[in-house]
This record gives structure tokens, sequence and C-alpha cells, in this order.
């Protein structure tokens, strides 16, 4: 009896048990992406028009990006706490939108309505944040694959609440904004004390490979499953038997991780939680808290990597490593005696814990964000009209491009984090490098989508999902980086506004306005040709007809400009990589010697 309770204290205190949890909890997280499913009912039965409507999307999109909050009470509250807040955020917003939608309490005006759906949409943040900081935490030297893994399944969340409300079957579509409001908020609820920083978690075991294998492979049959599915459902009628079938299917997959801190737990032998013995000496001091007595040692490094010769640079990794270690002992030994006085420089260094303020004015970290401003803004602008862009290229069934992105989302989140960490831990080379790959992968899938050849869509679709989940798997590993993990919660957050920033401008302004000024030329020439034809008469073509673009040519202008910023987003990620290439060298450097 003692052992198994051994065993089962091993179980709840293993990091990926919480890794598991995060990824269930992600995996009804991203409740803005069904947003497109809801907005048709608020529109109905509240007599909304289209411009009242994209409103109400663009505080959709706010209540998603701003996390700055959430971000600050993650440095102060227990991450319980934080995801509480969240849970209760979610279900006040859509709750009260249901009650609203369903006439169980009075109609609000618009901007109450927008602070709603703002304040529902928010509870995401939270989710995220908690998810994201005590996995990587818990998994510091596998940071691309955890926020890959955690981000793609907030990125399929809106098709897995998707198949689960076509599977209650619901008298009316309301009903999918009530489980919306209830559903995430029981699950975090249900889960909220297993997310946080478990005991000995910067051990590095020989087990992680073949966990994160398991996972991988996971991940990869659920993108393929719920692609079958989704294609299946839209093309052919299927019956309820059949939907409640491949649900249950869906909940199995879903469910199939928790086999990893299952076997972990009760095949091993358990470890003392504190244990380092698995780390290398050079990674255990790195991996753990300094003390107060290494803090001398850490400004000797800073002055080392500050002052030592620039032929240094320019040995190999391990003659470096240790001409860096000779010089950092002798100029210990010489402070000891007081030859020379070290001074601590203001301000942490590249790859120390930062604050927000301290990040703000660095130029690395302005990179990261203008890059994602550019690149993720340019893939939110396609997500956003993808509709438009295939009724132009005339493709009647838009639902198979909305739920084929998805999916090509997923998978480059996971797949961009298991990429670039490929990156760091076998070559020691700057992260950011594989976020200009994804960069110029979309500036092509742009330059499809401009030219509108046959099966364009389809490559497009592929190439833009790709690249644009990448970035949300690269940045936030980047971040925790180059900034630390200390203040990672609002760090990540900030940086998360360069994604509406980039929408607002692409798709707000310059494909919006292009759209309107080919369609507008289309509705003349037509207006002129009618007329010609002796076929117009008054009354029969008003002002009020709804402006509508066909060909590629509605979206051709705006394709290229996307394309064209995803180069220069592409040239700034590089130019960090240029910049950070010493940092990477101590971070991953080591491990490989």
């Amino acid at each position: 009896m003692g052992r198994l309770k051994e065993r089962f204290q091993a179980f709840v205190n293993n990091r990926w048990l919480v890794f598991v949890a995060a990824m269930w909890i992600q995996s009804c997280a991203g409740v803005g992406y069904i947003f497109g499913s809801i907005s048709p009912v608020i529109k109905s039965s509240l007599n909304y028009n289209q411009r009242q409507l994209s409103k109400l999307g663009v505080a959709k999109d706010l209540g998603d990006s701003v996390g700055f909050l959430a971000g600050s009470l993650s440095d102060r509250l227990p991450l319980w706490g934080a995801l509480l807040v969240g849970a209760f955020q979610n279900l006040i917003g859509y709750g009260w939108v249901w009650l609203i939608v369903t006439g169980r309490a009075p109609v609000l005006p618009l901007w109450a309505m927008c602070i709603l759906i703002f304040v529902g949409n928010n509870g995401e943040t939270y989710f995220n944040t908690a998810a994201l900081v005590s996995c990587v935490q818990n998994f510091p030297k596998s940071r691309g694959p955890v926020v890959g893994i955690l981000k793609g399944f907030a990125g399929l969340s809106g098709a897995i609440l998707t198949q689960i409300y076509t599977m209650i079957n619901f008298p009316d579509q309301a009903s999918l904004i009530f489980m919306i409001a209830v559903g995430p908020a029981m699950v975090v609820i249900a889960l909220m004390f297993i997310i946080r920083p478990v005991g000995g978690h910067r051990q590095v075991r020989p087990s992680d490979g073949l966990s994160f294998t398991f996972i991988y492979s996971v991940c990869l049959l659920l993108a393929a499953y719920l692609m079958g599915v989704m294609l299946l459902e839209d093309l052919v009628s299927v019956s309820n038997t059949l939907v409640t079938i491949f649900t249950v299917i869906l909940f199995f997959l879903l469910i199939t991780p928790i086999i990893v801190p299952i076997a972990l737990s009760f095949s091993e032998e358990p470890r003392d939680p504190v244990e380092e013995v698995l780390l290398p000496k050079s990674e255990q001091q790195e991996a753990g808290k300094p003390e107060q007595s290494d803090q001398e040692h850490e400004v000797i490094f800073s002055e080392v990597e500050d002052e030592k010769p620039v032929e240094v640079d320019l040995l190999p990794a391990s003659e470096r490593q240790k001409r860096i270690a000779q010089l950092q002992a002798e100029l210990f030994q010489a402070a000891a005696k007081g030859a020379v006085r070290v001074k601590r420089k203001r301000g942490p260094h590249r790859g120390e814990d930062f604050t927000l303020m301290q990040a703000l004015i660095k130029a690395d970290f302005w990179l990261i964000f203008f890059s994602l401003l550019l690149g993720s803004g340019s893939g939110l602008t396609v997500i956003d009209n993808l509709g438009q862009m295939s009724q132009s290229l005339g493709y009647d069934n838009t639902h198979i491009f909305v739920s084929m992105i998805s999916i090509w989302n997923f998978l480059g989140r996971v797949g961009g984090g298991y990429f670039s960490e490929i990156i760091v831990r076998d070559h020691a080379y700057p992260r950011p490098v594989s976020m200009a790959v994804a960069q110029l992968v979309m500036a092509v899938g742009h330059v499809f989508f401009a030219m509108g050849w046959p099966g364009a869509m389809y490559i497009g679709t592929l190439l833009i999902g790709l690249g644009y989940g990448a970035h949300w798997a690269i940045v936030p590993a980047a971040a925790s980086e180059l900034f630390g993990l200390k203040k990672f919660g609002a760090l990540y957050n900030f940086l998360t506004l360069a994604n509406p920033a980039g929408s607002l401008v692409f798709s707000g302004v310059i494909a919006s306005s292009i759209y309107d000024h080919e369609a507008e030329k289309q509705a003349h020439q037509h207006h002129i040709q009618l007329r010609m034809s002796g076929l117009l008469f008054s009354g029969l073509y008003g002002q009020d007809e709804v402006l509508k673009c066909e060909g590629s040519v509605c979206f051709f202008l705006t394709s290229m400009i996307m394309s064209g910023f995803c180069v220069i987003a592409a040239v700034l990620s590089m130019i960090l990589v240029y910049r950070t290439k010493t940092v990477y060298a101590n971070l991953y450097g080591k491990s490989r010697t």
C-alpha cells in the first residue's frame, strides 16, 4: 500500500502530467476561433448589420491579444488563481451574451456587447499564459516542442469544440454560445490545481526523447483525423450516430497522452524530486537558481563576455568554452586579490531575466515584435479574408479552406517547435533563423494567392497555415531564451499585441481598401455594359447593391504587398540571428561538447 501511495505521489508531481493537463486546457482555450460560427445567430437575433458585427469581431480580436493583466497576475498570483480569473471572465462574458441572444436578459447597446465579447474572449489569455509559463519552466531544455504543441492544441480547439457541438445536436445555434461559456470554464476549474511548476523540473531524463516522440505521433494522428472528419462532414450528409462515433474517437485521441505520465510514474523507480544527477555538471549550475554566493561569478562571466578578445569567438565551440572558463577564473582570482575591480553593468544581459520595462528598451525585443507584426499579421489577414478570397476565385464551398488552414496552422505550430529545437539543440544556432524560414515560406504562399492559378488556393492555404502557425511556436520560446523566464508571462502577452496590430493595418486598411476599389471598378464596368445593351432602367441598378469583386485581381496587389512585408520580416529575423549568436552558443553550445 505504501509503495502504491509513493507511485501515486510521483504521478501527481510528474511534470508530464502538468504538460498533458495544459494540452487539455489549450484544447478548449481557442474560443475566438469559432466566433464565425456564433456570429450569425448574434446578427440575426439582435438585428445587427455587417458593420456592427465587424465591431464585435474587433472586440474579439482585442480580447484574444490584450493580455497585460493576465501576464501581471501570473507573476503575482499562483497559476491556479490566474486560471480561475480566466474561467470567470469566460463564463461571465459569453454567458451574458447567451442570455441576451436567447431573450433571457435585456438587449444592451453595441458598445456594451463589445465589452462582453472582449471580457469573454480575454479569458483565453489567462489559459495561454498559465499553460505556457508552467510548462516552459518545467521543460526549460525543451521549450520549442513544448510551446509548439501547446499553441497547436489552442489552434485546434475551434475544430474540437465544433465537433462536440455537432455531436450534441442542440436545437438552435444559440446553444453553441452556452457551450463555449460553460465548457471551457468547467475544464479549467477541474484542472487548475495541476497546472504549476513542479519540483525537479530542470532534470533532463533519457525518457524525454521517447515521450516527446509519442506526443508528436498523437498530434499528427489527431490532425489527420480531424482533417478527414471535417472534409467528410462538409462533403457528405453524415448521420448523428456516425458523428457521435467520430467524437468518441476524438476524445480517445485527446486522452491518449496521459499514458506518458502514467508510464513514467508507475514503471520507473521514483526519484528524489530535487536530484540533478542526470544533468552534466556544466548544465546543473545553469539550470538551478543562482545562489547568493554565486552572484559575483555571474558578474565575472558577464565581464568576460564583454571584454574577451575577438579571436576567442573564432575558436571551435569546445575550445571557446575552455578559453572563456580560463579567462573567467583568472579574472575572479584577480578580483578576489583586489587587483581588479569588477563593475556590475546596469540591467541584465541577454539570456538573463528581464522585466517588461527592461526588455522594452532593447533592440532585440523590438526586432522580434516587428518581425512578428509583419509575418503573423499578414497570415492573420489571410485567415480573416479567406472566405472572400476563395469566393473571388470561384470557389463555392469556402468552409473547406477554413478547415484546412486550421489544420495546417496546427501542424505549423507543432512542426515549428520541433524543427527550431533541432536548430538550437544540435547546432547551437539562434532559434529566430527558423522564423525567417517560416516568413519566406509565407512570402511564397502570398504569391500563389496573388496569381490565382488553378489549385493555388490549396497551395497558398498550406504555406500560409504552416508559416503562420510556426510563428507561435518559435516566438515564445525565443523570447524566454533571450529575456528569461521570471517575467515571461508579461513579455509574451506584450508580443501578442503584434498580431492584431498587423491585422488591423493589413486587413482593416490595405486589403479592404484595395478590395472595395476593385469591386467598384467592376461594378462601374458592369453598369456601363448594361447601359450600352439597353437593359438598364431606373431602379434596376441602385446604389445599395452589395459590392462584390471577382477574379485574382481582387487580392493581387494585397497579396504582393504582404509577400514583400514577409521578406522584410525575414530580414529583421536574420538581423536578430546575427545579434544573438553568442547567446545561443552559451545556452546550447555547452550541451554539444
